[in-house]
């Protein structure tokens, strides 16, 4: 596979397009499962996430004049609170070991 090409910026990103990129960051970005038994409802939750920001992304194709980006901003980030990713346990990182207290470290 060849390496991306970089094209010259066009300056930076119009306000409603990053605000739809960070809502569909925030839909998909959700925690890993903690077990094997968590991995079924962790894909429905992101299987769901996924169709939201396939609604979104082909809204936004549709009429890209930026209203439609900042309603459907809106309208993903209302479906997220409505539905946290929260039907599994998400895998935790161990927490880093702490220096002993004992000999001064």
């Amino acid at each position: 596979m060849s390496a991306p090409t970089m094209r010259p910026s066009a300056g930076p990103l119009p306000e409603h397009v990053v605000a739809l990129l960070g809502a569909v960051v925030e839909a998909l970005d959700i925690p890993a499962p903690a077990t094997f038994g968590d991995r079924e409802q962790y894909r429905e939750v992101l299987d769901q996430r996924a169709m939201w920001v396939i609604v979104a992304l082909k809204s936004v194709l549709i009429d890209p004049t930026g209203l439609a980006a900042e309603w459907m901003v809106t309208y993903l980030r209302e479906r997220l609170a409505e539905h946290p990713p929260t039907s599994y346990r998400p895998w935790d990182a161990p927490p880093s070991p702490r220096p002993s207290e004992e000999g001064g470290r």
